[in-house]
């Protein structure tokens, strides 16, 4: 093999496809999934691309990496790597910002669906031998008179408003890079605090940075409406759980669904894991069968088109351009 890439973390079974594209094309690829950061660092000395899912690229492990061309993300936000260390050293990054878009769409929508029907609530209640209990003073809302804020009107956000149309839901979007006023694909875009007022649903798609962080706390809380529904499948972070926590025990809001959470540690402490109304899945909204192969090999495909001096599909850093550690044709 002429080059070799490291691949540092991956939650499906196995590398077959990636290995196979890797290979037929003169690419090695070591799997250090289980290795510690010291081994990987050490893989890293001599690797020629990277490829990398949940694990934390720090600039230790960049700065290791001497000979890397391109670091390719195993999906679509790029915050667990130091994309300006990356175009300093010359390395460019990739990603793939489409491959789930159905997927997320539908795992936002099942939340909001769920939650509003209060579906996990009473099959619990069921379960636990409630059939007689249940409480008909709860706020279902009927969708056809409903509204849906958006938050981060991308490809997810319109794919939700597409999706929910369907529905007889009506959807409003918030974009700090959409004008207000104006509409985008039929649906309104709005400022943040019409976004907060008018809503039955909110469900969020923005990345997570130091003026996304805690997005949504008290003061967001206070702003919507009553037993109002909010979903997050983007990033942990982007909601205060503590002050969620306390809007839904207080009936400000009627209930959460989280795809990420703050605290990921082996022994989570969310409060909102007492409440009820709750749903929080282990951020699975990416995921089909489908959607699994189809990044596995595109996520491939990067690394080859870069060194082999090809210009990716997806450049999240095209100021390394002058730079590159590769001589890429563009």
């Amino acid at each position: 093999m002429k080059y070799k890439a490291v691949i540092t973390d991956y939650v499906w079974p196995n590398l077959d496809i990636e290995s196979k594209i890797l290979n037929d094309n003169d690419i090695e690829v070591v799997d250090c999934n289980n290795k510690s950061d010291k081994e990987l660092k050490k893989e890293l000395e001599d690797a020629d691309a990277l490829l990398f899912c949940f694990r934390e690229i720090s600039t230790d492990l960049l700065e290791s990496a001497t000979k890397c061309k391109v670091a390719s993300r195993y999906g679509i936000g790029v915050d667990n790597i130091d994309i300006n260390k990356c175009t300093e050293l010359g390395i460019v990054v990739t990603n793939i910002p489409d491959y789930c878009l159905e997927e997320v769409s539908d795992h936002a929508i099942a939340m909001i669906l769920s939650l509003n029907r209060r579906i996990n609530d009473h099959s619990n209640m069921v379960k636990n031998g409630g059939w007689n209990d249940l409480d008909l003073n709860i706020p279902v809302q009927r969708l056809s008179e409903s509204t849906l804020g958006i938050v981060g009107f991308g490809r997810i956000g319109k794919t939700i408003a597409s999706r929910v149309s369907a529905l007889g839901i009506r959807s409003i979007a918030y974009d700090p890079l959409l004008e207000t006023g104006k509409k985008v694909d039929n649906v309104e875009i709005v400022s943040f605090e019409n976004l907060l007022r008018n809503s039955d649903f909110v469900t969020i798609h923005v990345p997570l940075n130091e003026h996304t962080h805690h997005l949504f706390s008290e003061k967001e809380f206070n702003q919507m409406k009553n037993n109002s529904i909010i979903v997050n499948c983007a990033r942990g972070g982007l909601i205060d759980e503590k002050a969620a926590s306390e809007a839904i025990s207080r009936g400000q809001i009627g209930g959460i669904g989280l795809d990420v959470i703050e605290d990921t540690s082996k022994t989570p402490t969310s409060p909102l894991f007492n409440n009820q109304n709750v749903i929080i899945t282990p951020h699975t909204a990416f995921f089909s069968k489908a959607s699994g192969e189809e990044l596995q090999k595109r996520t491939a495909e990067e690394i080859v088109r870069v060194i082999n001096n090809k210009k990716p599909e997806n450049f999240i850093n095209p100021e390394v351009l002058g730079n590159t550690r590769s001589n890429l044709i563009v």
